[in-house]
């Protein structure tokens, strides 16, 4: 009997554009995009094993000083600019009179608000493209009513009331669920935001989370230095990562196997993902991953995810199975490996894929624990 598909799958091939899986994909721009008709642009979808049905994503080319048709629907949306200038036109859905716009250029991330009408508009003679992050697979599944999704015209007016300062970037920062978090519904360039300290994820690591357009599809954003990497740790599915700096790699294993994989003989279970500027990828629920870098400047990532722990409004379902938090080593039921209990295999294959390429090991040394 062979897979039965979801409403959410069924739209994506009715949508006319390709659609790529995997574990992740090294270059989001690299993929093929086809013109697509309900936009006016080109795009592709991806669908990723460890999006799982929570999360959706696209990357979309707007043609050289063009613009896409408009749109509202009744799922949240997340939108990192990859290349190129322009802006985002948005108003209430049936409330035509009243426009604003806001500009945009490589780097930018923002949030459409809940069933806001939009339209995103090249400023150069270049293609511009972009990454969209979505709630659309849960809403479409669960209504399975594409036309009301797509042409409700309800104005979720907690949500956007055409404010004038509504993509105004602030500097709302404090903290939430151990967590520095920033409420800001526009940031000018990702790349280059203040992200704060938070070792507790690993040595000289840094994560701010980030809350939008009063959504529950949230995400953050993660520094660590040169010749460092994270924790493992693992949460529930639908977290997506693009990374917008430097060079790498993330092991993902199964529970199954084990915490310390290698030396279970369950090497085979671990996949690898090398990663580059403009990579995505998802870890399945339940999955330990962890990250590396081994490019010679400080390696940031984007991560879309749901809001769990920190943030402003809860989704109860992505929160089920981080126990006591990402945060908390899973000695204290967390889902985090400490250094001290990992795999030594691991930190022998980072030093030798750091010595290829003559980057100095910045690791401290730790003892390994007795498991």
């Amino acid at each position: 009997m062979g897979k039965r598909a979801t409403s959410y799958e069924l739209w994506l091939k009715e949508e006319g554009i390709p659609v790529v899986d995997g574990y992740g994909i090294e270059d989001v721009t690299a993929l093929p995009r086809k013109p697509w008709k309900r936009t006016g642009g080109s795009g592709a979808y991806i669908d990723l094993k460890g999006m799982e049905g929570f999360t959706g994503m696209y990357v979309c080319e707007i043609p050289a000083g063009g613009a896409l048709q408009p749109e509202n629907h009744l799922y949240e949306e997340l939108i990192y600019i990859i290349k190129g200038i322009g802006a985002t036109e948005i108003w209430s859905a049936g409330d035509d009179k009243r426009k604003m716009h806001f500009e945009w250029h490589q780097g930018s991330l923002f949030a459409i608000p809940l069933n806001t009408r939009h339209r995103m508009i090249n400023g150069s003679n270049e293609p511009a493209i972009f990454l969209a992050v979505t709630s659309a697979p849960l809403m479409i599944d669960l209504l399975h009513n594409v036309p009301f999704v797509m042409g409700c015209d309800y104005k979720f007016d907690d949500r956007f009331d055409g404010q004038a300062n509504y993509f105004v970037p602030t500097s709302d920062r404090k903290e939430v669920g151990g967590f520095i978090n920033w409420e800001s519904n526009f940031i000018a360039d990702a790349r280059g935001a203040l992200v704060d300290p938070s070792e507790a994820k690993g040595f000289g690591v840094r994560i701010t989370s980030f809350d939008m357009g009063g959504s529950t599809l949230v995400g953050h954003i993660a520094e660590w230095p040169v010749g460092r990497y994270h924790k493992a740790h693992f949460h529930q599915g639908g977290a997506i990562l693009l990374i917008l700096r430097s060079k790498g790699y993330t092991l993902m294993w199964p529970p199954e196997a084990g915490m310390r994989p290698y030396r279970a003989g369950n090497a085979a279970q671990v996949v690898r993902v090398n990663w580059r500027e403009g990579s995505v990828f998802s870890p399945p629920s339940g999955w330990y991953h962890q990250h590396f870098n081994t490019g010679n400047e400080p390696a940031r990532q984007l991560a879309f995810r749901y809001s769990g722990q920190s943030g402003k409004f809860l989704l109860g379902c992505w929160r089920a199975i981080n126990k006591e938090g990402v945060r908390t080593s899973v000695r204290e039921g967390g889902t985090m490996i400490e250094y001290e209990d990992e795999d030594p295999q691991i930190r022998l294959d980072f030093e030798a894929a750091i010595a290829k390429v003559a980057v100095p090991m910045e690791m401290p040394q730790f003892e390994y624990a007795e498991l």
